[in-house]
């Protein structure tokens, strides 16, 4: 009899999200989505700064610019004193959390980086990490490291337009990823691109109960950008207004989570950012990584033309009422 309940709960619940995404004014739903952002987080901002490390990777996913088969592509690691360098430099102009990102790199084994973690940990910063699949054993030794939160993305729902995009793993495995390290009490965050090539209006709602189902502690979620040296090059991107209506919707059905204003919005336009603070999104992750690495950490195009240093940040965020912690 529960399952039945539960079973119709959601029926019901996808329909009224479907009707949302296709029928429902979007000011109507941004507007909504800001008042709960204010009643639960108030007018606060979090600066997170990403240091993209390594661009390296093992994986092929077809929309990815630092795939594996992407040949023209200059490869880097920064060095462990560079890392731990660049993240005093970073904790010294204000920022209290520092997102260490990369490519699921092997070279970076779980001693190179319980190492990493632990140095940084010292600065008195919140560690978040986001370096893909890895097994039980590493997400346990990067927590007793120091390691506060972790980002790993399961971009949709749909199993089967997840395995044409990620032929090297499985929406089985990474969801299992993400109940691990709910298990080892990290704050988990994912999320979902949208507009991805044969996405529909099905598989969003499908995702947000996901997202809701996994209880997240942080949801990313942003428009698709075709890259120029990846299988979808000629694929339309992503429609940045239903990304920003997913994003309220996002925050009416987890009041709780943290929310980027995601750099692929900024790409597209640096308003649109400003309008995901408005309608749901608490946090702005701005990239931080050394300039001489920066460009080649090309994940989708136009990356690295979105600056703000914490002073930037402070100083836009304060034109719009908001504050930072």
């Amino acid at each position: 009899m529960e399952n039945k309940i539960k079973s119709t709960f959601k029926r019901d619940l996808k329909e009224e999200i479907l009707y949302l995404l296709k029928e429902h004014p979007f000011q109507e739903l941004a507007k909504m989505a800001d008042e709960v952002r204010e009643r639960f987080h108030g007018n606060v901002v979090h600066l997170r700064a990403i240091i993209e490390f390594s661009n390296y990777c093992r994986c092929n996913c077809l929309f990815c610019g630092i795939r594996r088969d992407n040949k023209k592509l200059s490869r880097y690691r920064m060095t462990p004193h560079e890392i731990i360098t660049r993240a005093e430099k970073i904790a010294k102009e204000g920022f209290k959390t520092i997102v260490l990102q990369s490519g699921e790199d092997p070279f970076w084994t779980k001693e190179k980086l319980k190492e990493i973690i632990s140095k940084i940990k010292k600065i008195k910063v919140a560690i978040t990490l986001s370096v893909g699949e890895r097994s039980y054993e590493d997400y346990a030794t990067f927590k007793d490291a120091g390691a506060d939160r972790y980002l790993l993305k399961f971009e949709t729902s749909d199993e089967k337009l997840f395995n044409a995009l990620k032929p090297d793993t499985s929406l089985e495995n990474r969801l299992r990823c993400l109940r691990w390290l709910k298990e080892l009490g990290y704050e988990t965050g994912s999320g979902i691109i949208v507009g991805l090539p044969a996405q529909s209006f099905e598989s969003l709602a499908e995702d947000l109960i996901l997202m809701k189902d996994l209880r997240l502690d942080m949801v990313g979620i942003g428009p698709f950008i075709p890259h120029p040296e990846t299988p979808l090059k000629n694929q339309p991107a992503g429609n940045p207004y239903l990304t920003l209506k997913v994003i309220s919707l996002t925050r009416l059905l987890l009041p709780l989570s943290n929310i980027p204003a995601t750099t692929a919005l900024a790409v597209i336009s640096p308003s649109l950012r400003i309008r995901a603070l408005r309608c749901g999104a608490n946090v702005i992750m701005p990239d931080m990584t050394p300039s001489g690495y920066k460009r080649l950490y090309d994940i989708y195009p136009g990356k690295t033309s979105v600056k703000g240093s914490y002073n930037e940040l402070k100083s836009l965020l304060m034109k719009i009422n908001r504050f930072t912690l």
